[in-house]
């Protein structure tokens, strides 16, 4: 199995597999394909396993992609943002923020990395359920932005934005802490609680925020009744945007993701 990434700040990852050899990914990644190359779309394990995926921020499906001679296939990322492939040995691990997930090899497993302490999931924002992706195998995973990489000693603590975590090894603890100060609480912007990071482990930190994004990408937004509406599709993209941001509004007040 051979892969190239491609692109800057919207990239892509082709991967050319041999004849028999599988990949999967989780539905809407796939950019393009080759006629060799067998779609095959289901629960991933039954109809609980899709219902804990969908609950962890997956989707409910996975498919996966067998060549049946010399197949090639692409997977694009759905936000701007850096592919980071890594080879995972028989047992290891990393834990992933729910949207990172792009595409692996089928040897590779994709499963809920429920956090030991409750306050780092119902006060950490997104952190309360993660995904742990287990070799062996290739795994590629999408980073929102660039990558920024660190090396943490055993007992360093860093405390990142929820938003700006990406990937972190096993043995990296995972917590919340309160932000100190009113002024800041009120006025930073930084939400109520900052992640925790403690070593040893190697982390993966992520430039830019999807809600981040999200978020100023809905300032420009027209508004309806506004001097700036384009028409009904507008609005409800508008809407839509709306909606979407409702319904994370608990999490990224918490976690400071937006």
């Amino acid at each position: 199995m051979q892969y190239q990434i491609s692109g800057t700040v919207m990239q892509t990852v082709a991967i050319d597999l041999a004849p028999g050899e599988t990949v999967y990914s989780q539905t809407n990644t796939m950019a393009w394909m080759n006629d060799q190359v067998r779609m095959d779309t289901h629960t991933g394990g039954g109809f609980f396993a899709g219902l804990k995926r969908s609950f962890g921020g997956g989707s409910f499906f996975i498919t996966d992609f067998t060549a049946s001679g010399a197949g090639h296939v692409a997977f694009a990322p759905r936000f701007p943002g850096t592919i980071v492939p890594a080879l995972l040995q028989p047992g290891q691990s990393l834990i992933c923020r729910k949207e990172t997930f792009l595409v692996a090899q089928k040897s590779v497993t994709l499963e809920l990395a429920w956090q030991k302490r409750l306050g780092a999931g119902f006060f950490g924002g997104d952190g309360f359920i993660l995904q742990k992706v287990t070799g062996p195998g290739l795994v590629w995973l999408d980073l929102s932005g660039e990558l920024v990489e660190r090396d943490l000693a055993p007992g360093e603590k860093l405390l990142v934005h929820a938003g700006h975590v990406g990937v972190f090894e096993p043995s990296v603890g995972f917590d919340i802490q309160i932000v100190q100060g009113f002024k800041n609480v009120l006025f930073g912007g930084e939400g109520l609680f900052l992640a925790t990071l403690t070593g040893p482990g190697h982390i993966w930190l992520q430039s830019m925020p999807i809600l981040n994004l999200a978020e100023e990408i809905g300032r420009y937004l027209p508004r309806q009744g506004g001097d700036t509406g384009s028409g009904s599709a507008a609005g409800g993209l508008a809407a839509g945007a709306a909606l979407g941001a409702a319904g994370g509004l608990l999490g990224s007040l918490l976690g400071g993701d937006s």
